[in-house]
């Protein structure tokens, strides 16, 4: 059996051939209510890509676009099975729920959230129909050097409307693909779910960390925390260490396992711990902001392209004792509440700035001739 071939994220007939593509830049669309597709692919509940991207969909819906979520499922186009995992994981959406079938010209735009979903876009909607790019992380970076890396790179020069999430995303594109992005949007922070809580009455001090694992995704770096949080054990066996996401086995140490746990939940626990690692070798996890908020100190991964997202963060070399002695760092610091108090004055604004950004981009683009795009694709094939 073929497991390479089982999971490939498309089908045959929606792999885009660069080199016979062709996309003649529709005209403007005069009209002030628009209908939009958000397309991507199904959700599982928890996943923070398809949470920021509903984000964007509820925006557009509540400034009186007509929205559907675009759900491409490579094995089925009967996608009901997803609906009731869509609505439980996300409950305040209001936007319809459809299946990629229907990418055809009843809509006036369709916006792509992964490299797949551009290569289905650009392989099914008539020409007539506005495309869109919501790129929240530099994709390619996913795979090793091959096939699926290159699909991946190539999505990016499909001429679509490129919204870049934050200045890494921004610097790769254009370093990579030589591609400057239609726009640049800031990342956001939910502001009513990650906060400070009330002090508890008893005045129950903050300790122990936190680390959400995500085994299955390598650059989340999971072995690399797994390493440094063993280490850090030694150098602070009085700490506990919560894991929440997967629920884990195998460790050398003591670990408290949370398994999956609603926003509530995790706002509780990033307020009782001190710190924390956030892993991510590509764009900056948005975990990042949201432990801040609650005024829990992360240690990151160094990366230089990330940086330039979340400058308050702690920053250490990429190596189990880097990472282990950074945290230990954090635990013993002399103001650890003062410090949790200061720390969730540094993250970014709500999402409603990119929330509204991202709306009237496409707006704007839908209602004006882009010159520049419709020729950027010949140049490219």
């Amino acid at each position: 059996m073929n497991f390479a071939e089982l999971d490939f994220p498309l089908r045959n007939e929606d792999i885009v051939d660069l080199a016979k593509y062709a996309y003649a830049h529709p005209p403007q669309v005069a009209k002030e209510k628009l209908r939009l597709g958000w397309v991507c692919v199904p959700p599982s509940v928890g996943s923070g890509g398809h949470t920021t991207l509903f984000r964007m969909v509820q925006a557009a819906q509540d400034a009186g676009h007509d929205c559907s979520v675009v759900l491409y499922d490579r094995d089925d186009d009967d996608v009901t099975r997803h609906h009731e995992v869509l609505r439980r994981g996300w409950p305040w959406l209001t936007a319809k729920i459809v299946s990629s079938s229907v990418i055809d010209g009843h809509f006036d735009a369709f916006i792509a959230s992964s490299w797949p979903t551009a290569h289905v876009i650009a392989s099914r909607a008539p020409s007539s129909v506005r495309r869109f790019y919501f790129v929240q992380d530099f994709e390619p970076y996913f795979y090793p050097r091959g096939y699926l890396y290159q699909l991946a790179e190539d999505s990016y020069r499909l001429g679509f409307h490129v919204l870049a999430l934050g200045d890494m995303v921004a610097s790769e594109l254009k370093s990579n693909c030589d591609l400057t992005p239609n726009a640049v949007l800031p990342f956001g922070c939910d502001r009513s779910l990650y906060r400070i809580l009330p002090a508890p009455k008893q005045g129950r001090p903050r300790s122990g960390v936190v680390y959400y694992a995500r085994q299955d995704s390598d650059r989340r770096g999971y072995l690399l925390a797994k390493a440094a949080l063993e280490k850090f054990h030694v150098l602070c066996p009085d700490q506990e260490i919560h894991l929440y996401g997967d629920r884990v086995q195998g460790w050398s140490i003591p670990v408290t396992n949370h398994g999956n746990l609603p926003p509530e939940s995790l706002n509780d626990l990033y307020n009782r711990t001190i710190g924390s690692i956030a892993m991510s070798f590509t764009n900056i996890s948005l975990v990042a902001s949201e432990l801040l908020a609650a005024g829990n100190i992360p240690v990151l991964n160094e990366s230089r392209t990330a940086r330039q997202d979340a400058s308050f963060a702690v920053w250490a070399p990429a190596t189990p004792s880097g990472l282990a002695e950074a945290l230990a760092k954090v635990v013993r610091y002399h103001d650890i509440e003062g410090r949790a108090l200061e720390a969730a004055l540094q993250i970014p604004p709500s999402w409603g700035v990119t929330e509204q950004q991202i709306v009237v981009e496409i707006s704007d683009a839908c209602r004006r001739l882009n010159k520049e795009e419709g020729t950027r694709v010949g140049e490219m094939t």
